[in-house]
């Protein structure tokens, strides 16, 4: 074992190395601690979890164990969620506690939400009571809101300091500030806060300045009970690098940095992806009993709605018998209806949880949608019919499935946009439970007005 990597560069990703996988392999399988260790620790921490995660999770945990304290905190809390949640399971107390210890709180309160309520209680004891008492009260917040996200170190500073005080107190105070930050929060005597300076500008500002004469006004609003995903969309609208949390009187109690939205915005855009292809949940190291669990529910229910499609096939079982041709065409209808319903579906999704699509602009979407419909289905009427007459030569058949995709078009491009909108006024997730609804509805419409024309103009 002689390949020992430098330090990474930015343009090379050693999780990648099949060697370095190899050797870390070998290394875990001969209990060579000393040699785990100091390769994981001259890579980047995002770049070992990345290699660690790579080996088979009997692997990952045989080597979580063969290093136990020697595992870096920084490297833990790089981890994905089942691999953390693995990982903290087989440490021992004391190396959990010292990881709390050298992390911030906001990586000290991800560590905690992974233990169960009677190792944490315990670890949590072993910890400073000033360290505690921030740790609980992070807890206390629901999940996936700012008060689980939020660091609770923070540069605060009154408004009637100078910058040069500000800059002392700084580097006086510096094992109390954040480890990263990107302005300094400026508060009344009540810690409500009045403003913010970016560092940027106290850096390029005279030390006689007080502060109250440069600092910005507050762009963002986030309290400590605000969803993840709201307070998402403020660091985008505003462009923001770091926000003050307040509570619900308005003091301040913490900081979000950007770093941890751009997790926020990944995981939220991968749930809604997953949950537009109705799978629940995604993951390396789940099992085939886990991925079974997570998809086989939304199995279940489009095996319902295919029996209820079927059941409006089966009210045209005459027609069927009769003309055979409707048959090998209804596919067609179907197929092309569902991809148009599903394209106007993620659009629709991706501007919801944009905020794309309040007030008016919801019904310029709606509008927008069913005239793109129209469109396409005229254009694809008219293909769809040559097509059917070339074939068949039959002109009835060819009208009758011109007409049903144009109708199949209009209402995909309808049901498109309307049904999210209208889950989300019912305060469900549209990302959730809209391709059930907009796949279903569709096929009823694709096969009824086919195989419906086509008994009232054929027979």
């Amino acid at each position: 074992m002689e390949h020992v990597p430098e330090q990474t560069s930015t343009d090379e990703d050693p999780s990648l190395d099949p060697v370095l996988l190899e050797d870390l392999a070998d290394a875990i399988d001969e209990h060579d601690r000393p040699w785990l260790s100091r390769t994981l620790l001259r890579l980047h921490p995002a770049d070992a979890a990345d290699a660690l995660e790579q080996l088979s999770i009997d692997t990952f945990l045989e080597g979580v164990t063969l290093l136990g304290g020697a595992l870096p905190s920084e490297i833990l809390i790089e981890l994905r969620d089942e691999y953390r949640e693995r990982a903290v399971e087989i440490l021992p107390d004391e190396v959990v506690t010292e990881a709390l210890d050298l992390l911030d709180s906001d990586d000290a309160t991800t560590i905690l939400e992974d233990l169960d309520e009677e190792r944490r209680d315990k670890i949590l004891s072993e910890i400073a009571p000033q360290d505690r008492a921030a740790l609980e009260h992070g807890l206390t917040y629901e999940e996936e809101t700012a008060g689980r996200l939020m660091q609770r170190e923070v540069f605060a500073a009154p408004e009637f300091w100078t910058v040069g005080e500000a800059i002392d107190h700084a580097r006086a105070e510096a094992d109390r500030l954040p480890e990263q930050f990107y302005e300094v929060c400026i508060v009344d005597p009540g810690m409500k806060v009045r403003g913010i300076v970016p560092l940027a500008m106290l850096m390029r500002t005279d030390r006689t300045v007080p502060l109250a004469d440069i600092m910005l006004p507050l762009q963002s609003d986030i309290r400590g009970d605000m969803d993840q995903e709201e307070v998402a969309y403020q660091f985008q609208k505003y462009h923001l690098a770091q926000a003050p949390v307040k509570d619900a009187d308005g003091r301040l109690i913490g900081i979000i940095t950007v770093d941890d939205m751009v997790e926020v915005i990944q995981d939220e855009n991968t749930e809604d992806f997953l949950a537009l292809s109705n799978v629940s949940s995604a993951d390396g190291s789940h099992t085939v009993m886990e991925s079974v669990r997570a998809r086989a529910p939304w199995l279940a229910v489009n095996l319902v709605t295919a029996f209820v499609v079927s059941g409006v096939i089966a009210l045209f079982e005459g027609t069927l018998q009769q003309i055979v041709a409707l048959a090998i065409l209804m596919p067609v209808v179907a197929a092309l209806g569902g991809n148009a319903g599903s394209q106007g579906l993620a659009v629709a999704v991706r501007a919801i949880a944009e905020r794309e699509l309040e007030g008016s602009a919801a019904r310029r979407a709606i509008l927008r949608e069913c005239l793109t419909g129209l469109v396409n289905g005229i254009l694809f009427a008219i293909g769809v019919g040559v097509i059917a007459y070339v074939w068949f030569r039959d002109p009835g058949l060819s009208g009758v499935i011109a007409v049903a995709m144009l109708a199949t078009f209009v209402w995909a491009g309808l049901s498109g946009v309307a049904v999210p909108l209208g889950l989300k006024r019912m305060g469900a997730d549209p990302a959730v439970a809209s391709s059930v609804f907009v796949l279903t509805m569709t096929d009823i419409v694709a096969f009824f007005s086919f195989l419906g024309l086509a008994s009232l103009v054929l027979l």
